[in-house]
């Protein structure tokens, strides 16, 4: 038996009438355009994982000056 108990030539039959009935270029386009879309949605993600690493990075900085400018303060008050 194969996938979800439908055996190999009955996924063969089904492959043949699917390219019957929407033809070689089609499936070929539709290919291409499913790659495409997962490329984009990779590249999204990795692009959302630098900017939230970016973000992190920035607050840190801006927590670090912020503690750096109130000890100065202190000093030069004293």
């Amino acid at each position: 038996m194969g996938v979800g108990g439908i055996g190999i030539w009955q996924l063969l039959i089904i492959l043949v009438i699917v390219v019957m009935l929407f033809g070689t270029k089609k499936l070929r386009n539709l290919g291409s355009d499913l790659g495409g879309a997962l490329k984009g949605f990779k590249t999204a993600m990795k692009d959302d994982e630098a900017d939230a690493e970016s973000d992190d990075t920035d607050e840190a900085a801006g927590e670090t000056i912020e503690a750096t400018a109130e000890k100065v303060e202190t000093k030069e008050a004293s």
